[in-house]
This record gives structure tokens, C-alpha cells and sequence, in this order.
């Protein structure tokens, strides 16, 4: 896999307009793209294809998190139009029906998310929550893989420890990438480029500091290179 195909640039805009012209000025420096709940009900399927068509991967990340039946039907559903990743919350009953959704499409990889980056131990004691983030996190990718999930969503502060635990053969998706020196924003575990790809994350989500940028492509290329350096 080239350095390219790990970065993946959030389209988190507010409609497909303004992720089509991003993309534009992305140009051949960003591969795959992220299509989230932001854009699905203004035409982020359609979207999805259009990229796809043009050579490009795509992550769909709906985080998809219903009763088992309604999962089942809504992955396979997504499965129809196509797409390389699709995230669904890490509970078992949940991931166990997105994989029977998925059926036997070879090209749409599952990924279960387990504690999204917004969040810290508070904000998990606050919810209910027994568990700390570390412990949860882990938990959460044990149960992702006895269910046949491609890989996890997880931060990069856990990365090391899932690789440690539980070895290669799976994805690990992180968000919450900042370039060196970038503001972290809404988000509180974070890490940048070359940190992430040391501690095993095979795929790095950046949003602002791609899609606010002056230049995108440029913005783009730089984080490239810091994920070169390592």
C-alpha cells in the first residue's frame, strides 16, 4: 500500500458542491476520501460513486448503529452502491450483522468503532460508562475481531497497544491526525503523522487541516511527507 492510499482526506463540507471541489484541488495528491453523516442525505452515495468511477477509494464513514436487523439490511444496502471501508459501532450484535450484510463482497472492508476521539474518561463516566477509554478501546477491538470485522477505528494513543495485544492482519483506522503544530480542535487524543504510523495505524484520517487549508493538495503533500519520514 503507498503512503497515498493511508491518508485519508474527511470531506466533512456541508454539501456534495463543495466536497466535489475540494477534491478538485486535491487533484493526484489525495487517493481516498471520507464521506460521512454530514453529506449522506444530500447526495453522499452518489457522491461515493462518482469517486469511485474516477479511481479514487472511499471510506463511508456512517457508524452505522441499530438493531441487529436493521444494520443487517442497511449494510447490505450500502454493500449495493459499492465502497473500501464502512464503520459501524463496536457492539457485538451490531458487527455480527454488518458482516452478514456484507455478505461476500470482496471490496467493502468493516470497521468497528470503538471510542471515538472526541472522547476522554470523563466523558465516558458521564455516559455510564464502567470502563476507562484504554480498557473499553480494548475490549471493543477483541470483540470487532471474534466477529470478523476487517479492523477497528481507534486513536493513535491506543495503536501500539491493539498491535501488541492482538498482531497484524487487521486495519486500524485512526482519526484525530494533526500535522506537527496543528491546532487539535473538538478533538482529545490525538497525534500526528509519523506518530500514528509508528505506533501501527494503517490508515490516518485528517480533516481541517486538509479540507480548511489555503492549498489543499499542498496541505496534503506536506502530511505525506511527514508520514515519509518514518
Amino acid at each position: 500500500m503507498s503512503l497515498r492510499d493511508k491518508l485519508i482526506v474527511a470531506l466533512d463540507l456541508p454539501g456534495v458542491d463543495d466536497a466535489e471541489a475540494l477534491t478538485r484541488r486535491c487533484g493526484d495528491a489525495v487517493s481516498f476520501y471520507k464521506i460521512g453523516l454530514q453529506l449522506l442525505p444530500v447526495g453522499g452515495m452518489d457522491l461515493n460513486e462518482r469517486l469511485r468511477a474516477a479511481g479514487k477509494k472511499v471510506f463511508l464513514d456512517f457508524k452505522l448503529h441499530d438493531i441487529p436487523a436493521t444494520v443487517e439490511k442497511a449494510t447490505r444496502s450500502i454493500a449495493s452502491r459499492g465502497g473500501d471501508l464502512l464503520t459501524v459501532h463496536a457492539e457485538p450484535a451490531v458487527m455480527r450483522a454488518a458482516v452478514a450484510g456484507r455478505g461476500d463482497d470482496p471490496d467493502l472492508k468493516l470497521l468497528g468503532v470503538t471510542v471515538l476521539t472526541a472522547y476522554d474518561d470523563a466523558m465516558l463516566t458521564e455516559m455510564g460508562y464502567a470502563f476507562g477509554t484504554r480498557d473499553l478501546v480494548m475490549r471493543r477491538v477483541e470483540q470487532a475481531l471474534d466477529c470478523g470485522m476487517d479492523g477497528v477505528v481507534a486513536s493513535p494513543l491506543e495503536a501500539a497497544e491493539i498491535r501488541e495485544r492482538f498482531g497484524g492482519g487487521f486495519l486500524i483506522v485512526t482519526p484525530g491526525i494533526r500535522p506537527a503544530g496543528a491546532d487539535a480542535g473538538d478533538q482529545k487524543r490525538v497525534a500526528t503523522p509519523g506518530d500514528a504510523l509508528k505506533a501501527g495505524s494503517t490508515h490516518l484520517v485528517v480533516g481541517r487541516p486538509v479540507n480548511a487549508a489555503e492549498d489543499p493538495a499542498e496541505a496534503a503533500r506536506d502530511i505525506i511527507a511527514e508520514m515519509e519520514a518514518v
